[in-house]
């Protein structure tokens, strides 16, 4: 699976095992959140105020 910024974060969860620290580390409560399994990267970046471009990256995720 190819995880881009339209993935959801359970998505995200599923394929990255270091996805939950990563998300922790912006502030972000991602792991057991239940917006996350229809919230998209994009989206919960917005949410939390967070520079997209930052976040994928962190999570590897090219642009």
């Amino acid at each position: 699976m190819v995880l881009t910024q339209n993935s959801t974060i359970i998505e995200v969860l599923q394929a990255n095992p270091n996805a939950g620290e990563i998300f922790a580390r912006f502030g972000m409560g991602c792991v057991g959140c239940a917006i996350g399994r229809g919230e998209t990267v994009a989206q919960a970046a917005q949410a939390h105020d967070i520079p997209l471009s930052d976040l994928l990256s962190a999570l590897g995720i090219q642009e």
